[in-house]
């Protein structure tokens, strides 16, 4: 019995595939610049600016005919038989039942979670009362985290055990502040407002929803900028998961900040002198305009309706933007600040940020500065003798190594 089917018009062969051109590359192949060099080397600059200038042309005529290509059938399905065709229709009805199950095993994950946070709770009011100063810590819990302490740095002291432990003021701003994106969000006027941040919290949505997510709940002590005690930030995912098998981030929506009179921190106020045209009397008017504020991040950008009018392509490139820098602040208090609020606090958790970069996302760089420098070092060196001794390059040895000494060898293993 042989494992190969014949078709009835064995003429059908498959080409580009469904939707998308297989590659770029043997077209762009031929428009690689000639290596053989010219004769006449005076004409080299001019002919290679010639050239390099119609293969970009060219190169770029031959991309945009491709990208016109990019969601268009090639014909191979279709030309298909019709035997063939309905086995095609029934793997995507097996398709429509294996994604059936893929929604259920990622509900039944939130679910796990949900349970987990729970069991967690107690842990976090646990926290909560040792940061505000509401409740002393007892001795086996600093011993647990002295153990911790003993474990990153073996010269760690301990603590004087007759000493009262007290709370410790700053420590979500200080926490939000040693992570790296949203430190760039908080401003200083920011920081005067959230050394009042109490707590961060987390909660699901409940299962009746309509659409799976989770909620952020800031909770503040009384303070001069607004009223609100709890400001939310809740992520709602789509109903089924996308293409990779994960939830797929649908919108945000954030707390109306109730802002006290002239401390709106996402605005800036400017007075400004206006003449009437026609009395020529003049006035002073107070404007207000969008300022950068880690409070903007309660007031999140919103996807573009379905039923709005075609938006500009740069316009939609910088709200997608947007929306995925949202979301994944929104992740990373979630999953990291949260549940390791206190390795935030201490800066500990920023040596495991780093290992997060991928080896493939660095590159070598070819730095022709550094070259002319070493070319010009190598011509002065005959003319050190004539320079004083403290404006001596460092020897080689033990010299040398001392000049590197702020240098870090993790930081070369990495790269």
């Amino acid at each position: 019995m042989s494992d190969k089917i014949s078709f009835a018009h064995s003429d059908i062969t498959a080409p580009t595939p469904q939707n998308t051109p297989l590659t770029h590359a043997p077209i762009a192949a031929g428009l690689s610049r000639p290596t053989v060099p010219d004769i006449s080397e005076d004409n080299e600059p001019e002919e290679e600016d010639a050239n390099s200038a119609m293969q970009h042309a060219m190169l770029g005529m031959v991309q945009g005919k491709l990208a016109g290509l990019l969601g268009k059938s090639s014909g191979y399905v279709e030309n298909l038989p019709v035997e063939v065709k309905k086995s095609v229709e029934a793997l995507k009805g097996v398709q429509v039942k294996q994604v059936e199950l893929q929604n259920q095993y990622k509900r039944e994950c939130l679910a796990l979670e949900k349970k987990y946070l729970e069991l967690q709770t107690p842990l976090y009011d646990r926290r909560h009362a040792i940061i505000t100063g509401k409740a002393q810590p007892t001795p086996e819990e600093i011993e647990a985290g002295e153990k911790e302490s003993l474990k990153d740095d073996p010269d760690h002291t301990p603590l004087p055990k007759d000493t009262p432990a007290s709370g410790i003021p700053e420590f979500w701003l200080t926490a939000l502040r040693n992570h790296v994106a949203l430190s760039e969000l908080i401003t200083d006027r920011d920081a005067v407002a959230l050394k009042h941040l109490a707590d961060i919290r987390l909660s699901y949505l409940p299962p009746t929803d309509p659409k799976p997510g989770f909620k952020l709940s800031f909770v503040f002590t009384p303070n001069e900028f607004f009223e609100n005690e709890v400001l939310e930030k809740t992520y709602l995912y789509q109903e089924e998961v996308g293409y990779s098998g994960d939830f797929m981030y649908d919108r945000a929506i954030g707390t109306d900040i109730k802002w006290k009179e002239d401390k709106d921190l996402t605005k800036e106020f400017e007075i400004k002198k206006q003449r009437n045209k026609n009395t020529n009397r003049t006035r002073l008017v107070r404007k207000a305009r969008p300022t950068d504020s880690f409070f903007n991040f309660f007031n999140p950008p919103q996807p573009p309706d379905e039923n709005e009018e075609e938006v500009d392509e740069e316009e939609l490139d910088e709200l997608e933007e947007k929306l995925e820098i949202d979301y994944q602040i929104g992740e990373d208090i979630k999953e990291k600040i949260i549940p390791r609020a206190i390795d935030f606090f201490t800066g500990k958790a920023l040596e495991y940020e780093d290992l997060d970069e991928d080896e493939d996302d660095f590159e070598d760089i070819e730095d022709d500065d550094d070259d002319e420098d070493r070319f010009e070092a190598e011509e002065d060196s005959d003319s050190d003798a004539d320079v004083p001794a403290r404006r001596r390059a460092p020897p080689k040895g033990r010299g040398a190594a001392g000049a590197n000494n702020n240098v870090n060898p993790e930081e070369c293993k990495q790269q």
